[in-house]
């Protein structure tokens, strides 16, 4: 297993990416200070009733995100109350979500 983090730039202050990758699959995550956006293994229900402001962005087994570097090149696919009411919607391009959770 190996961890890779990555700090992402935006007009409203950075945001963290981290990986945690095992041979074959990753786990990614992007968190800011109101909330994150993740890869397809979270469960954003369940994240809402923790009252934190969760979306996922595009990603499955045939076309997986795969790496940091790819995660702002895809599009939200599913959000939360929360994320939703910070302005991020479904089919929003990831570097305009990344604005919205710093």
């Amino acid at each position: 297993m190996e961890v890779i983090t990555k700090t992402f730039a935006t007009k409203n202050g950075p945001v963290e990416g981290v990986q945690v990758k095992w041979a074959g699959f990753s786990i990614l995550l992007v968190t800011g200070t109101k909330g994150f956006l993740a890869c397809g293994v979270f469960d954003v229900a369940a994240i809402d009733s923790f009252g934190s402001a969760a979306a996922l962005v595009e990603s499955t087994p045939a076309n997986p995100i795969g790496t940091l570097e790819r995660f702002p090149n895809r599009s939200v696919v599913k959000v939360n109350a929360k994320a939703r009411s910070l302005g991020i919607t479904e089919g929003m391009a990831v570097p305009e979500a990344f604005e919205k959770i710093a």
